[in-house]
């Protein structure tokens, strides 16, 4: 297992990190997985037992359900691990169950510890970008979690890029705790973040933690183009999954076969590969809904892809570039017209 630095931080993490969504025991979001505590422990130690270092989990995760089995996984190892969790969706009922104010972030806090069982969360983050509150009370909130030493390092989810950097320059200017890491949803049917986000967090030393690296499941390998269906996946039908272009989400699957069939490897393992080769990437979040699926993404460590198998998945997953990128790529290159 290869290990980064998570952004600008010294904080190191494996370049792999189990997101234990599918952890949902008898009444979570079955619609996931059906993970109960004796074979989430079996999948931690397997983890750890790879040098994964690194698990992330959220509080809305079958309201909690997840970070509860996760603190039982972990139990005494939990020392010596890196965990990461979420605020900010729906957590419980009220006018005060969801969102970033100093009240939902203080209370959501508290509510993780317990339910995680630590003293202290590595990586808090704030899931998703609330239209309702001051960015000034949400980033202050954060900072005096580190403060009052709850949290080590924050982060957050779902930003836009103007949002992200509007924040970085309010913790800049109250000398505030700063975020290390953005999380994403990034992966070769979906590289929208190469335009905006992934710039912003290279320059500003942020690491990019890719969410659905695999798209649900779509870049496994187990879809072919006029294939039948195949059976027990998350991805029902092409309507139950994140929007992208398909017939191009086809022939980059052709092209990942033909890579992971000349290197021994799974398709999957190629997709994930592919991320840890771009950008700001500190980590990719995998999923799993059994032991077969851990090791598979456990085994995208420890190698990386050839720049020509890199710029033969570039080709082939590549998407138009949005203004101002086209136009000022432009003028970088010296094509300007003045």
């Amino acid at each position: 297992m290869n290990y980064r630095n998570l952004g600008k931080s010294g904080l190191k993490v494996s370049e792999i990190c189990f997101g234990t969504m599918s952890f949902t025991g008898d009444k979570g979001w079955s619609h996931i997985a059906r993970v109960q505590q004796q074979e989430a422990n079996r999948m931690v130690d397997i983890a750890l037992d790879h040098g994964i270092n690194f698990f992330d989990t959220a509080d809305i995760y079958s309201e909690g359900t997840s970070e509860e089995m996760l603190g039982i996984a972990l139990k005494e190892k939990r020392n010596d691990v890196v965990i990461a969790t979420k605020c900010g969706f729906r957590s419980k009922e009220g006018p005060n169950g969801k969102g970033l104010s100093r009240r939902h972030i203080m209370d959501a806090c508290h509510e993780s510890l317990k339910r995680l069982n630590t003293d202290v969360i590595d990586v808090y983050q704030v899931h998703v970008f609330d239209f309702d509150t001051p960015l000034e009370e949400t980033l202050s909130a954060l900072d005096q979690l580190v403060k009052d030493g709850k949290v080590r390092y924050i982060g957050c989810s779902n930003f836009q890029a103007w949002q992200l950097m509007k924040a970085l320059a309010i913790q800049e200017k109250m000398g505030w705790e700063s975020f290390v890491s953005l999380q994403a949803y990034y992966s070769l049917v979906g590289r929208d973040l190469e335009w905006e986000l992934m710039p912003l967090c290279d320059d500003q030393g942020l690491g990019i933690l890719p969410w659905s690296p695999l798209h649900g499941g779509f870049l496994s390998g187990k879809y072919r183009r006029n294939a039948d269906w195949p059976s027990k996946t998350r991805i029902k039908s092409m309507k139950d999954a994140l929007p992208f272009d398909q017939q191009q989400g086809f022939d980059i699957i052709d092209v990942l076969h033909e890579i992971a069939a000349k290197r021994q490897v799974t398709v999957a393992q190629v997709a994930l590969n592919w991320l840890l080769c771009q950008p700001a990437v500190s980590s990719v979040i995998i999923g799993a809904r059994n032991e077969k699926q851990l090791m598979d993404n456990i085994r995208t460590s420890g190698w990386y892809l050839s720049e020509e198998e890199i710029n033969m998945i570039n080709e082939v997953s590549k998407i138009r570039k949005p203004y101002p990128n086209w136009f000022l790529d432009a003028q970088k290159n010296g094509e300007s017209n003045d």
